[in-house]
């Protein structure tokens, strides 16, 4: 079983639980994660309905290699304790909380899961996306054992600093950073937020190329046509897979003859450059496995 970072999420996409067909196209495609929502896209009168639709389809088995994960609406609306207790007996993947803003709040989720007799194989995600949050982020990351992924929520970041969305996303770049070290310094994974012009190919794929960069370990998307350019962009390059097989080889073989400086293609080579090829292969065996 590979580590829940090395665990492929490179596209996650959300879906809505009130809306069954689209629950049933999941099945065929080729994302890594769904996140079967019960909070943005479902209307206060389908709460509940939805509610029994996703905590169905993560008990069903259908859905293959797909992580599932079950996002609730959020700690401070009516719908959360029933959507938490639901979710936790159902025995998703994970269970994602919005607006998660300190580590009380992530411990206070994980007594609620285990009261409600989640599994322990069902791990808490939890959504980035306020000011405060992102000043504790440190903390929210590593609150819990039991929490394995930060989401970033950008859409409500930019409204809750009344920024706008641009290109390049200058108004988030500090927001972003400091999660993304937080996530880093509490060995948790992190996905970037969403892009929404789903029209604008080109626009999306440098954002993906940008989070990559970054050090993002996927995106959550919302459409299927985003979903090609993600697992593509979040994964490994064959050029980039090529180079780390030759920094583990050129890196073995001076060790066995006891030189002490090692260099590929002219670039010096350190425990750390090692370490990354060695990521980069497990991570490319994780995408094959699926």
């Amino acid at each position: 079983m590979t580590s829940p970072i090395l665990r492929p999420r490179r596209s996650v996409l959300y879906m809505p639980g009130a809306n069954a067909r689209a629950m049933e196209k999941a099945k065929t495609l080729d994302v890594d994660a769904l996140i079967l929502d019960l909070e943005d896209s479902v209307s206060p009168d389908s709460k509940a309905d939805a509610r029994d639709r996703v905590c169905a389809a993560a008990r069903s088995g259908d859905y293959g290699y797909r992580e599932l994960v079950i996002r609730t609406n959020g700690i401070d609306t009516e719908w959360h304790g029933d959507d938490l207790a639901a979710a936790a007996k159902a025995g998703p993947d994970g269970i994602l909380v919005p607006k998660v803003n300190s580590a009380d709040e992530v411990r206070q989720i994980e007594a609620a899961m285990v009261a409600a007799g989640a599994p322990e194989s069902t791990r808490i995600w939890a959504m980035i996306e306020t000011p405060t949050a992102i000043r504790q982020v440190h903390e929210i990351a590593a609150a819990s054992d039991r929490l394995a992924v930060l989401v970033m929520g950008t859409n409500d970041l930019v409204a809750e600093i009344h920024a706008s969305h641009v290109p390049g996303r200058a108004p988030l770049m500090t927001a972003l950073s400091q999660a993304l070290m937080g996530a880093a310094e509490a060995g948790k994974a992190i996905l970037d937020g969403v892009y929404n012009d789903v029209k604008n190919a080109e626009g999306f794929d440098a954002e993906c190329e940008q989070g990559r960069e970054f050090g993002f370990d996927g995106k959550t998307i919302i459409h299927p046509s985003q979903i090609d350019p993600t697992n593509r962009i979040f994964a490994p390059s064959p050029e980039a897979i090529e180079y780390a097989r030759e920094v583990i080889a050129a890196f073995e073989a001076a060790t066995a003859a006891g030189k002490g400086v090692v260099t590929v293609n002219g670039r010096m080579i350190e425990n750390l450059h090692v370490r990354d090829a060695e990521r980069i292969l497990a991570f490319s065996q994780a995408i094959s496995a699926r």
